[in-house]
């Protein structure tokens, strides 16, 4: 009786212990969360990612880790290490897929491709990067009020995308390599169709195509500018170029039916336009 009393006593003992011990530790993580988070509200990013990495580290199952490994993302994003950033609000994303601040870290992964986006004259890897992460964002939290931003963001980007692909075709258009002009214009054209650079697309494409002789295919695709763009400000210019398209094509037929005494006729013909240089 004796020996069992005693055993009851050890195991009271060492409940209550086991009680105390996990209270003291939820004190514990949450007293070192206060100061953390006081430290990141005051700027001192350094000191807060320390004090949020113990936490992320020695505390993984309190009710604070997903928050404080939120933090860890926000101290550098704050100091403008995107690619940190990343990791971290990623780090939340894959490992505390259920925690609130997921859509919060998913936008903010945007948020750091967005800002490391360079101008149009460099690569736009990050560019793309961020379109899919925002794409990602308004795909599975469409009712979160910054899905809104998200979306703009997108058309800001793509917009981006086709500025970058109009600039590379004008600029083998000058360097009269008509043939990959005409891949970026086209590149414009089916991927950004709904651009400002999409009709610029179509007219530069209209003169690359006449460039290369290839009248039947030019008027095909200044009648396909008409029909999608009616009401554009280019429409005059499209007007004249179509006017161009079709007295080439009528100066062809008329070249083609003289017969042997045709080509040298033709050449001068062509050679009229005043786009014409090299040939494909």
């Amino acid at each position: 009786m004796r020996l069992l009393c005693g055993i009851l006593l050890v195991s009271v003992v060492l409940l209550a212990g086991c009680g105390s011990t996990k209270e003291a530790a939820t004190l514990a993580v949450e007293d070192l969360f206060l100061k953390a988070k006081a430290l990141f509200d005051d700027g001192n990013y350094l000191e807060a990612i320390n004090q949020f990495t113990v936490i992320t580290l020695q505390y993984q199952g309190s009710s604070r880790a997903a928050e404080a490994q939120y933090y860890l993302g926000e101290c550098h994003y704050k100091r403008g290490e995107y690619l940190l950033a990343i990791y971290e609000y990623s780090t939340l994303r894959r490992n505390m897929p259920a925690s609130p601040f997921v859509a919060d870290a998913q936008y903010k992964i945007s948020m750091c491709y967005y800002n490391l986006s360079p101008k149009v004259s460099l690569d736009q890897q990050y560019t793309k990067k961020a379109i899919d992460e925002f794409q990602t964002f308004v795909e599975y939290y469409p009712s979160n009020p910054l899905a809104v931003d998200a979306d703009a963001k997108i058309k800001e980007l793509t917009n981006r995308l086709a500025e970058k692909a109009y600039e590379t075709a004008q600029l083998y258009t000058t360097l009269e390599y008509y043939k990959a002009a005409q891949f970026y214009y086209d590149d414009v054209i089916e991927k950004y169709h709904d651009t400002q650079y999409a009709p610029l697309a179509y007219l530069g494409k209209v003169q690359v195509l006449m460039a290369r002789k290839h009248y039947a295919e030019a008027l095909a695709a200044i009648n396909k500018f008409i029909e999608r763009f009616p009401d554009s400000v280019l429409r005059h210019k499209a007007d004249q170029l179509k006017e161009s398209v079709e007295n080439e094509l009528k100066s062809s037929k008329q070249v083609t039916g003289k017969g042997s005494g045709s080509r040298e006729d033709g050449a001068s013909v062509t050679n009229a336009y005043t786009g014409l240089h090299k040939t494909p």
